[in-house]
């Protein structure tokens, strides 16, 4: 039983892949292989993001890599297409492992005609209703709120479904994040906070934006518990979700999490972050990869996988990944001929008319 508000992240896997503590692991040796595909999955599509930007093919994206350990860890201790997601731009790696078909989220970031919302959407702004994950919004906070009303619609209906809400450090200080888990908290409802703490609000470090000594004390404010977790720890991130789980569908009110990462990438594809933090600092952090230290993890347990098995599915992933992009791309791109569509189900007659004339400027 992992306790709240300690000093020192919770860890249960150190830099070397040993045990920092004895604990009773409750994975088999299938699943522990699956979450290192998953993180492996992660990491692959999001470098292969980088060159697609650079191309032109999307005008957005926020990358991931560094925060495996967090957003594979948060999958694993929750239940998928059970438990409802409100997730952040950045969180790549908790989409993939809930199940959302990558080409799905490629179409989105490409605007394609097979995107469900035909590029309305600004890219890297996902939903998969399929899969229980609510629509993202570039608004920083704002969907705190309607996160928390979602927990307690499930109280209100009496299912044993919870709400995970995840977001970055820099939401801590906006009022939204505030009333937000007031009103979740206020009313017993079972939602998991959890905020990916990257220490960059684009280029503000935690330390400029917050006199707490870490974001899982600010608990203390709305009488519900806050772990501080090692980020860069896929089994710590797994478990202490897993037990704030159990605590919150077991009828106790929300809970906090903070899990301490580090994004390796720039803040998304408009920023320069050499300009806010050092080169040093950014290498001292690549050498503490959450996916090198899983696979340490996995060679003492013995069970890590022969290079060549690796380096075979890291290519599967490389071909499933081009694949998406080839269907997506060949779906064409939606022209003004959508304009008039997907929000009314009876087009009023001043729209109708103004279809019309639309129409006949483009013929």
């Amino acid at each position: 039983m992992f306790e709240a508000f300690t000093n020192q992240p919770i860890r249960l896997i150190g830099e070397d892949g040993s045990r920092t503590q004895p604990f009773e692991l409750d994975l088999g040796v299938d699943e522990l292989l699956q979450i290192h595909r998953d993180m492996i999955r992660s990491r692959v599509c999001d470098e292969r993001l980088i060159p697609i930007l650079r191309q032109g093919k999307t005008s957005f994206y926020a990358q991931s890599t560094g925060m495996e350990a967090t957003q594979i860890g948060i999958a694993w201790g929750t239940r998928k297409k059970h438990d409802w997601y409100w997730p952040y731009y950045r969180d790549n790696g908790l989409i993939l492992t809930l199940g959302m078909p990558l080409k799905r989220w490629i179409s989105q970031l490409l605007g394609s005609n097979d995107d469900v919302c035909k590029g309305r959407q600004m890219p890297q702004h996902f939903s998969d209703p399929e899969n229980h994950i609510a629509s993202i919004c570039s608004a920083i906070g704002s969907h705190i709120a309607p996160a928390a009303g979602t927990a307690i619609a499930q109280k209100y209906l009496g299912t044993d479904e919870i709400t995970i809400c995840t977001f970055g450090e820099g939401a801590t200080s906006e009022g939204d994040w505030h009333a937000g888990v007031n009103m979740a908290s206020a009313n017993k409802a079972p939602c998991l906070f959890i905020c990916e703490n990257n220490q960059y609000a684009i280029s503000l470090n935690v330390r400029d934006q917050t006199n707490s000594k870490n974001i899982a004390v600010k608990g203390h404010a709305y009488g519900i518990p806050g772990f501080y977790v090692d980020g860069q720890d896929v089994l710590a991130v797994r478990a202490v979700v897993k037990q704030a789980a159990e605590y919150i569908r077991a009828g106790n009110g929300s809970v906090l999490i903070e899990c301490l990462t580090y994004r390796i990438g720039t803040h998304s594809s408009s920023d320069d972050d050499s300009r806010y933090r050092s080169k040093e600092e950014v290498e001292s952090w690549r050498a503490q990869d959450p996916l090198v230290r899983f696979e340490r993890f996995l060679e003492k347990e013995g069970i890590l996988p022969a290079r060549e098995e690796i380096e075979a599915y890291y290519g599967s992933v490389l071909a499933e990944f081009e694949e998406a992009l080839s269907t997506s791309d060949a779906s064409g791109y939606p022209t003004w001929e959508i304009l008039f569509d997907d929000v009314y189900s009876d087009l009023p007659d001043h729209l109708a008319q103004q279809a019309i004339y639309v129409r006949e400027e483009n013929l």
